[in-house]
């Protein structure tokens, strides 16, 4: 019983140990990449479904075969687009 305690206590430390340096290493990649991601899935969702802001750049047969794909996205999409901006939130 104590073995099955001590290889835990071991595990959760490796476990401690790794996300630590994952922090200091990559974590900051990470959420970067996750931005620059969401940045072009809304400027994908702008260039195929730009008509709804007002924004015609693609042909409506293109953004209506598009549609089911984006559909998901379209509420938060116009949310984000739509919002004052500030120049604190260029800085994060």
């Amino acid at each position: 019983m104590t073995e099955e305690i001590k290889a835990e206590a071991k595990k959760s430390w490796l476990d401690v140990v790794r996300e630590t340096i994952y922090g200091m290493a990559a974590h900051d990649m990470s959420r970067a990449a996750l931005r620059t991601r969401a940045s072009m899935e809304h400027l994908f969702i702008l260039i195929t479904m730009g008509d709804l802001l007002g924004v015609p750049i693609l042909p409506p047969y293109y953004s209506l075969r598009l549609l089911p794909y984006v559909v998901p996205q379209i509420a938060t999409w116009k949310r984000r687009m739509l919002r004052e901006k500030d120049v604190a939130d260029t800085m994060f």
